[in-house]
């Protein structure tokens, strides 16, 4: 490792690119043709990928048979860029490629060309150029050129009125996209950002190309367009409603020799459930994701069977609707946070869901108050005694001293959340005196219902992109942000997020994030739960993916280098 970053600091920039997109062509090497973590610190600012094809990870891939992947697939609706579930885009990624993207082969760490083969970022960091490929096809046969990667990204960094896209404050410096001619697309930005934050929103799995008749035959809105076209390496053959959703080979896919299937069969299932495990341990499925851990650790007993848990880039929470009274009050809404025992919460899923404690940031992150300075504070003492103490002295002072009645408990229909549910509502109760009435509601009717703001209180998971607080702080706690959810509006915190958008030196940028999170602390703008993890099984025959260092499960979700080994 070392031998190699020496190195490449004599090297001129682009004669290394070039070296790198010819050594890039070949399966083993890393995302630029170097080891994967020599560029663990960022992407090259000029890189010529157009002699990079991507293949499996493994030398003596087969090409044929049909995947049946247990995954749970409800999706709310059919437009992947407006949704923010596992539901939407377990199924419907393999459809569509990205402008850049996450590399399979190292657990999605590095971004790699996809229908742009190579880019060029400007000395400013203010324009992003990226040229395309030629001869690629939509599903229906018609040519991809960059007006669709205009009209998609256009769409998502600025959606029209009536359209919620959850990624759309990661392009937020971006003041304009041009297609200067059919193969060429430019992202320029109004401010600098750094170069691997953008390129990372871009390589997002949720950020997929589709078409722009698409989009204008559909007035922009495509949550009813059941098979879009994409240029992806599969296509969508049948699907039944909560059942089972069949893909079939895209014969004419670009990339040469992908994908090593014929076919990916994708069976409903609830998450975490024991039906879920069953399937994969009876041979039902070749392939489960969101396991419980109880079947997690059968899996793992299993001759010839493998299983692995990894992070998700998810927070449970509870939201609060900030425009009904008495949740409109900070002192309520500290006080909430401070009565809920959040290693309780843990431990009442821990046979559902693999769960760990956290509060507003995520705990496996470099920007997290770390776990054992965490667990010091109120609201995360193994002992709740004094975090009970001052949550009724601000409800007292709030003029709650005797309690709340009637509040809309709205829980989104899944197992671990119908527990915490109760176990929130116990506590709640127990503690403060305030009474609650759970709603439970399917995922389609709980997302209408918290983005509409018919709720009290509301229980769930939401997603980001990015593990930089950037990302999810400004898409879940700004005042503007789409997925916030609870309507919160902290001035304070507000005027903070530019600074932290903007800062480039770490050390002050993470006293900004602190401070962030002290205001957070005192003013909650969600009741932050627990932070997910992911267990994964399959049989050993499935081949062609590595799960080990997924941060989250939302980037690669191509399924082209899968094959199978029987």
């Amino acid at each position: 490792m070392s031998d190699h970053v020496s190195k490449r600091s004599r090297v001129n920039r682009r004669q290394f690119v070039k070296g790198a997109a010819a050594l890039g062509a070949m399966s083993g090497a890393g995302a630029f043709g170097l080891p994967f973590h020599a560029w663990a610190q960022g992407v090259p600012n000029e890189y010529d990928g157009s002699k990079f094809q991507l293949k499996a990870p493994e030398p003596n891939a087969k090409s044929g048979g049909v995947l049946r992947y247990g995954i749970t697939s409800r999706p709310p609706h059919f437009d992947f860029h407006q949704s923010g579930t596992i539901n939407s885009l377990g199924s419907q990624g393999c459809m569509f490629d990205n402008l850049v993207r996450r590399d399979p082969r190292d657990s999605g760490k590095t971004i790699i060309p996809d229908l742009a083969h190579s880019w060029e970022i400007s000395k400013d960091n203010k324009t992003y150029t990226f040229m395309l490929r030629k001869d690629v096809q939509f599903h229906d046969g018609a040519e991809f050129t960059s007006e669709d990667v205009k009209a998609t990204f256009d769409r998502i960094a600025k959606p029209p009125q009536g359209i919620s896209i959850p990624r759309s404050t990661l392009f937020a410096a971006v003041e304009e996209i041009t297609a200067p001619d059919k193969h060429t697309v430019q992202f320029k930005l109004s401010e600098p950002r750094p170069a691997n934050f953008i390129m990372s929103a871009i390589a997002s799995g949720w950020n997929g190309i589709v078409r722009k008749k698409t989009l204008e035959d559909n007035g922009y809105n495509l949550r009813r367009v059941v098979d879009i076209p994409g240029t992806g390496p599969f296509k969508s053959q049948r699907r039944v409603e909560a059942e089972i959703w069949v893909m079939e080979k895209n014969k004419n896919y670009w990339n040469k020799g992908l994908p090593y299937l014929d076919g990916i069969e994708f069976y409903h299932a609830l998450p975490f459930s024991p039906e879920l495990g069953s399937s994969l341990l009876s041979g039902r499925v070749d392939y489960a994701r969101l396991l419980d851990p109880v079947s997690q650790r059968r899996v793992k007993a299993t001759q010839g069977m493998s299983g692995m848990d990894f992070y998700q880039s998810v927070i449970q929470a509870t939201w609060m609707n900030n425009k009904k009274k008495p949740l409109d009050d900070p002192r309520v809404r500290r006080a909430f946070h401070l009565v809920l025992d959040k290693p309780v919460l843990v431990d009442v899923v821990k046979d559902i869901a693999p769960m760990m404690v956290g509060g507003f940031i995520y705990p496996f992150s470099e920007f997290a108050t770390p776990l054992p300075e965490l667990s010091k504070r109120l609201g995360y003492q193994a002992d709740p005694t004094a975090a009970v103490k001052e949550a009724k002295a601000l409800m007292a002072a709030a003029g709650h001293a005797k309690g709340i009645t009637g509040l809309d408990y709205l829980v989104r229909e899944v197992a671990s959340f119908k527990l915490w549910s109760q176990a929130i509502q116990a506590m709640l109760q127990q503690t403060l005196n305030v009474q609650c009435n759970i709603r439970t509601a399917v995922e389609s009717v709980w997302f209408d219902d918290v983005r509409t703001g018919k709720f009290d209180l509301a229980i769930g998971a939401i997603v980001s992109t990015l593990l930089d607080p950037s990302d999810y702080f400004n898409a879940w706690y700004s005042k503007t942000g789409p997925q916030n959810y609870s309507s919160w509006d902290n001035a304070k915190f507000n005027e903070l997020l530019p600074q932290i958008d903007r800062e480039v030196d770490a050390k002050k940028r993470l006293d900004l994030i602190r401070q962030a999170e002290a205001i957070m602390e005192q003013d909650p703008p969600l009741l932050p739960i627990s932070w997910e993890k992911i267990n994964d099984g399959w049989y050993n025959y499935v081949k062609g993916h590595r799960p080990q260092d997924y941060f989250g499960i939302y980037d690669v979700v191509r399924f082209d280098t899968f094959w199978l080994d029987k």
